[in-house]
């Protein structure tokens, strides 16, 4: 079969601050993921949404319209600043929204964390970790955390540290060919069943 099979890739933003570090990280990822015509990204973005907490009867249709972009996603990003040693309350909430069982469930996961400090988002990275497990997703190895972010990012939100733009690349760069080499092919075989039907 010579034909792309394009596939979806959705990326979940954890903050809402306008210009947030996070979102600066996380663009350079998407950048990336946008150099392949077969992909296409799909932001999760909480600035835009209504997003009700647990056990709220709320009338938004946006908890299942992210749990549809989930759903329909082969891969997932997260990105999230660290916040008193844990991940964002708003990344946490867009998680509670996507369903039980979760439509992160299966999905292949990489995950992204800044802080200002100089050790990182080491714990954000670990408590999210453990939560998409327990979910059922799948964790791949490799995660970015970004230490000291402010001092890599410039006015105009580009990255300027060449180190911590291959690190923020690699994340998509390892989940395309975790997608390629383990989920791709099974993709492949479902069209060509399709195709002889």
């Amino acid at each position: 079969m010579n034909k792309k099979i394009k596939f979806r890739i959705a990326v979940i933003l954890g903050s809402v601050t306008k210009n947030s570090n996070t979102r600066k990280a996380l663009q350079v990822t998407i950048d990336e993921l946008n150099k392949h015509e077969e992909i296409v990204v799909d932001l999760i973005d909480p600035r835009k949404l209504d997003l009700p907490f647990p056990g709220v009867r709320s009338s938004s249709s946006d908890p299942q319209k992210i749990q549809k972009i989930v759903d329909d996603a082969t891969g997932v990003i997260l990105a999230t600043p660290e916040y008193h040693g844990s991940y964002s309350s708003i990344l946490k909430l867009v998680i509670e929204n996507l369903g039980y069982p979760s439509k992160l469930a299966g999905k292949p996961i990489a995950l992204i964390g800044v802080a200002s400090g100089d050790i990182g988002a080491i714990k954000s990275i670990e408590s999210l970790r453990g939560v998409c497990a327990h979910v059922g997703g799948i964790i791949l190895p490799g995660s970015a955390s970004i230490p000291l972010v402010e001092q890599h990012f410039n006015k105009q939100g580009e990255c300027i540290s060449p180190k911590i733009e291959k690190r923020l690349r690699s994340i998509s760069i390892n989940l395309i060919n975790f997608i390629k080499e383990n989920i791709y092919p099974k993709i492949a075989l479902e069209e060509i069943v399709r195709e002889k039907r």
